[in-house]
């Protein structure tokens, strides 16, 4: 073990600062995830096959379920990292009482809209990558044309055929729902491009982006009798993820997290409509109405499972996504629509304990003091708290952690088996843990 710390790799200091503030605030950070991946291993692994199909023109839905702080929103952006270091372009948001699949109020818009500006690639990972995937596809097709053509840069006829060329992708588009107006706006875009027309191009982006409120704003900006509205936002993901496979990206992945919000509307009937657009989105993806796109969701199991107001209320997706007679936990199927996330075991929490470590010492420039034997203390003591096995999470595991490290760099001088043995942290410490967990101790402490 303490070879595998002599071999860890040294984390940049920008990265390490990230990582360990968004931790200890509770957050997943959105970079550094591959220097601090423990476990779900499996996990990952099922999605990563569904990536394939993807690649391979089909479509995936999958919900990701665990209760909070259980390590959800970490897969899922461990997930983003590993989709764009294969070409897709990633679109991610979080639900909240103003963001929600369909509203009253254009909740569903606002989640499209944010969806959108948070677009991202391996090259413009933060975001509001939009305009540079639909610059960089008009550059690849200028190239492809002077390739095929002979033509050089300048030359009339090298913008006639490119037209050309930009037409047969905007054609296929348009054989999609809404697909013509969508394949005019590209085609608008691209002669916006080539004419140094900063003005409309930022008109058909914020068309793109959802921020036309009104048609006869868009017919007067753009000539486009039609908007993007609360009805028909997920129809463009459709076609963005059809056009992305064409602008030479691998495909699209959407992840919407906190699926709770939906399960805490009052207002049943309109929970309902929500339900029904995530039917709606589950069904295309099986039936293969959609291509080139996947969907990650992130919902707690009560979100999931109440009869009454969680998903499950909804018979007809309750239907598709009960388990069935033989999973269970320790053996779950993870090729099945939702992934059940298991608790990280003690000794995957020691490894992780481990790597926070060196990156704390190494953020701050000091020789790591914390023994593995301190570690494991630690994990012991975590893990003996009453209805630990079952109760625990990463996230309360981590947070405790880092706070000790952070005690232990400011007071040098103060041993950390009396931090660990103080009665605020240590009061459930001599509570028996269970089995299993008395087990994993007895590995990883020989």
């Amino acid at each position: 073990m303490e070879n595998r710390m002599d071999e860890q790799k040294k984390v940049p200091k920008r990265i390490a600062q990230t990582v360990l503030n968004s931790l200890k605030g509770g957050v997943v950070p959105r970079i550094g995830l591959p220097y601090i991946a423990v476990g779900r291993k499996n996990e990952i692994d099922a999605l990563l096959h569904d990536v394939d199909i993807i690649a391979e023109g089909g479509a995936s839905f999958r919900f990701i379920v665990g209760r909070y702080g259980s390590g959800k929103s970490f897969l899922l952006q461990t997930i983003r990292n590993y989709v764009m270091d294969r070409g897709f372009i990633v679109a991610d948001a979080d639900l909240s009482p103003e963001r929600r699949l369909v509203g009253t109020r254009g909740q569903g818009l606002a989640t499209y809209r944010e969806l959108i500006s948070n677009l991202s690639t391996k090259t413009k990972p933060e975001g509001g990558a939009l305009p540079l995937v639909l610059d960089r596809w008009i550059s690849a097709v200028q190239s492809e044309t002077m390739q095929e053509t002979g033509l050089s840069f300048g030359d009339p006829a090298l913008e006639k055929a490119t037209d050309r060329k930009i037409y047969e992708i905007t054609s296929s588009v348009s054989e999609l729902v809404h697909g013509f107006e969508f394949g005019r706006l590209l085609s608008v875009y691209y002669q916006a491009y080539i004419a140094g027309d900063d003005e409309t191009r930022a008109k058909v982006l914020r068309w793109f982006r959802g921020e036309y409120a009104l048609k006869r704003e868009a017919k007067e900006a753009l000539g486009i009798n039609i908007i993007i509205s609360d009805d028909d936002w997920y129809d463009y993901l459709k076609l963005f993820a059809a056009f992305f496979r064409l602008a030479g990206y691998t495909g699209m992945m959407v992840m919407v997290d906190e699926l709770v919000n939906i399960y805490k509307v009052p207002n049943s009937i309109t929970r309902q409509y929500n339900y029904e657009k995530i039917l709606t989105m589950y069904n295309d993806a099986l039936q293969g109405k959609a291509k080139y796109l996947g969907f990650l969701m992130g919902a707690t199991p009560q979100a999931l499972e109440d009869k009454r107001r969680g998903i499950y209320s909804y018979e007809a997706l309750r239907s598709r996504l009960s388990e069935g007679r033989f999973s269970r936990p320790g053996a779950r199927d993870l090729l099945s629509p939702v992934i059940r996330l298991e608790a990280l075991t003690a000794e995957e929490m020691l490894v992780l304990c481990e790597k926070l470590a060196q990156m704390h010492a190494d953020l701050y420039g000091y020789a790591r003091s914390v023994t593995t034997g301190d570690l494991t203390d630690f994990i012991r003591i975590e893990y003996g708290r009453i209805g630990a096995d079952q109760n625990i999470t990463p996230r309360e595991v981590i947070r405790d952690f880092i706070e000790l490290l952070d005690l232990l760099y400011q007071h040098p001088d103060l041993p950390v088996t009396e931090l660990l043995k103080s009665d605020e942290f240590s009061y459930a410490g001599s509570e028996a843990v269970s089995d299993e967990t008395a087990a994993g101790f007895a590995e990883f402490t020989i």
